[in-house]
Order: C-alpha cells, then structure tokens, then sequence
C-alpha cells in the first residue's frame, strides 16, 4: 500500500464507478430494446447486435436515436405501475370478502369512499369541522 498513491485509489474508484455506470446503462438499453413495442423482430436484432459487438458506438447511437422514446416508454411504464397499485389499494380498502360494503349510499361503495367524499366536502367548505366528525364517526361505528 506504500506505492500506491491516494490519488491513484480516487481515480480507480472513479474508473470502477463509470464501469459500473456503464453496464446499468447497458442493460437499460437492453431492457429497452426488448420492452419497446414500435420494434419489429429484426430491428430488436440489429439494435441488440450493435449493442452488444460495439458496445460504446451501440449505446450512444441509441441514446441519440431513440432517447426520448425511451423516456417515454418509462414514463408510460411508471404510470401503469402507479394506476395497478392504486387499483389494488382500493380494492384492498374496500369491503372485506364475503361481506356487503357498508354505508349509506349506494351498493358496492365502501367506507374509504364516503370518508373520501367527506374530506372533500370538508376541505371544499360546504361542511364545518364538527359535521365533519360527527359523519365520520357515524361511519366508522
């Protein structure tokens, strides 16, 4: 450890960081180019070809080529995500299995959505705080 520099340790971390950088990056393209569905067969090949035989001209050609796309299909991706987990939030809040949701209004309804419906009618103003607590209790009884 004597003949090795600190400088020397900071530019081999520097140099592992970008190599590790690198390949996530590699495979997101990779990960990409099989994902997107605007790709034939034969074009996933080519893109999947030239990534992988040259690797460093591969990348930055699809980055330029198709980055914004890629942007796209992740944002598109998140938001299904998000729409699947919301989804399973409200069923999982509803009424358990086997029993009728409760409430007073319509069936199916649940009591996350008469609450959900008192909160908005509480922030809107259309109810004070007191009616508010009083219906929320009478909900949740």
């Amino acid at each position: 450890m004597d003949n090795y520099p600190l400088l020397n340790i900071f530019w081999t971390m520097l140099e592992l960081f970008l190599w590790i950088l690198w390949f996530f990056l590699l495979f997101k393209i990779i990960t990409d180019i099989f994902r997107s569905q605007d790709l034939g067969g034969w074009a996933k090949a080519g893109w999947l070809i030239l990534v992988i035989l040259l690797p460093l001209i591969g990348v930055l050609v699809y980055v330029i080529a198709r980055g914004r796309s890629m942007g796209e299909r992740d944002i598109a991706q998140a938001q299904k995500a998000d729409a699947a987990f919301k989804a399973y939030i409200r069923d999982a809040a509803g009424a358990a299995p086997g029993e009728e949701a409760a409430g007073e209004g319509a069936p199916g309804r649940s009591h996350v959505d008469d609450l959900a419906k008192l909160a908005e009618l509480k922030a809107s103003g259309a109810i004070s705080e007191e009616e508010y607590q009083k219906a929320k209790d009478r909900l949740l009884v």
